[in-house]
């Protein structure tokens, strides 16, 4: 039998299959997290082709993330209830179809619908995988391992997004970043079923449907808030009434809870420390790699007039040097533990982003921007692999996927989050240097500085939570 064909069991084998099946699942993962990014280069093509003001436009975005914020702790249960297989598949099925639809759009609500769909199905596909990826690794020295070659996709998608967007956007037009997914997974889709040929152990009872609906409801609500923000302000009364919603909704989510025979989200869970402290660093890390990835794009655009394709090649030293340390930091959990790994990564992640934020409006790339980007992806390789390593920490199979949908709901939530609040930080000090009388660059600049800091100062947060949180 050839490699492809041989089977591996998900639950207690140690085939070496097992990393192959990784490397597929890390491919569909790639495509969640490449997502997030591409389409942002296209969308000014895109919206003239498509008749789409930035209003519209701003909703190709938050299509995809109100679906896919909203409904990723609902994925993550509906993995751990059916199969995390079975629903790894249905999601990445349905990631190609919107992908194809997207690509197909002739209007603006072909569009949109088809982004709506592409979050569903992320939210269905990037817990299950985690959650695959957890039970395929049940040993804790090997498992590490994994997810560094899982923190190493992740990187290379966020950096890649940018460039991707450039050359297929300016090369093949908009259609192609998303036509770019079909490809791709097809091949998950013929790989997965071959090497892993058995589903995990499946979780019995019935779903709690009122948990469902009131989490989703509130996710939804939370990030439509958040969104919002973004382009109305805080103080406009349509974020305000999303953001009591999300709020009483989320009450409501832990009334029913609490009384229900088999929740949604059993609150005892966060009884795991490790798996709490994961998520809180997760949120606040996700928070400030989203602000980045964004401050970088538009500075290295608008103030300094790199085009699109520059753009994206002056951010492969960081993803290249992610992909490095994430390699390598398996190796230095095994030696020094998990929690020593994380609060160094953070502190080395901080101090990238304050020397990023002396760049000048006329910075030179090699002179201004390449050490403190790759300082930025030490950091970030290191603290993306150790937090989520802590948040699937003496996790069982039965809530694998629920792991993964709290984890990948607290890097989309606090990427909402941040890229909502400091944004508009930066935004504000922009206006205060124009006001003052400041060129156009150096008051973008300025406000980006606000930014880079600010994000740094979230990074220290979660270094100081890592090194009071007490264990168990």
């Amino acid at each position: 039998m050839t490699a492809l064909t041989q089977p591996t069991r998900v639950v207690g084998s140690r085939s070496t299959r097992r990393w192959l099946a990784l490397g597929i699942l890390a491919l569909a993962q790639f495509l969640v997290v490449l997502d997030a990014s591409i389409v942002n280069i296209a969308l000014p093509v895109l919206g003239g082709e498509l008749g789409m003001d930035t209003l519209a436009l701003s909703w190709v975005i938050t299509a995809y993330v109100l679906a896919f914020g909203g409904l990723l702790l609902l994925g993550g249960r509906l993995a751990d209830r059916y199969g995390h297989r079975r629903v790894f598949l249905i999601g990445t099925a349905g990631f190609v179809i919107a992908s194809a639809l997207a690509g197909l759009a002739i209007s603006s609500e072909m569009l949109l619908a088809a982004r709506a769909l592409q979050g569903a199905s992320a939210a269905l596909l990037a817990p299950s995988a985690l959650a695959l990826l957890t039970v395929l690794f049940p040993d804790d020295r090997e498992r590490t391992k994994a997810l560094g070659v899982w923190g190493a996709v992740a990187g290379i998608g966020s950096a890649a997004g940018v460039l991707l967007g450039g050359v297929l956007t300016g090369s093949l037009g908009w259609p192609s970043v998303f036509f770019v997914n079909v490809p791709v997974g097809a091949v998950v889709l013929i790989a997965i079923p071959l090497l892993i040929t058995r589903d995990t152990v499946r979780v019995s009872g019935r779903l709690d449907a009122a948990g469902a609906i009131t989490i989703t409801a509130s996710l939804v609500a939370l990030v439509g808030a958040l969104s919002a923000v973004e382009q109305l302000g805080f103080i406009h009364p349509l974020p305000i009434a999303l953001f009591a919603v999300a709020l009483a909704l989320g009450a409501a989510f832990i009334v029913v809870e609490r009384h229900s025979a088999e929740p949604l989200l059993p609150l005892s869970v966060f009884r795991n420390r490790d798996l709490a402290l994961g998520n809180i660093v997760m949120l606040l890390a996700g928070a400030a790699m989203v602000a980045l990835f964004f401050a970088l794009s538009v500075y290295m655009q608008a103030a300094l007039g790199y085009d699109a394709l520059t753009t994206g090649l002056t951010q492969l030293p960081l993803a290249g040097a992610l992909v490095l340390i994430a390699g390598a930091v398996p190796a230095l959990i095994a030696r020094a533990g998990t929690r020593p790994v994380l609060l160094a990564s953070l502190l080395v992640l901080a101090a990238g982003l304050v020397w990023l934020a002396f760049a000048p409006s006329d910075a030179v790339f090699v002179a201004h921007l390449l050490a403190p980007t790759l300082l930025i992806g030490v950091g970030l390789g290191g603290a993306f692999v150790a937090t989520t390593q802590l948040a699937v920490q003496g996790v069982e199979g039965g809530e694998a996927g629920l792991a993964g949908g709290l984890v990948n709901t607290s890097q989309q939530i606090g990427g909402a989050v941040g890229l909502a609040v400091l944004g508009t930080i930066a935004g504000l000090r922009t206006s205060a240097l124009e006001a003052a009388g400041a060129s156009s660059a150096d008051a973008l600049t300025g406000g980006f500085a606000w930014l880079f800091l600010s994000a740094a100062a979230l990074t220290v947060i979660a270094a100081l939570i890592v090194a009071l949180w007490r264990r168990a």
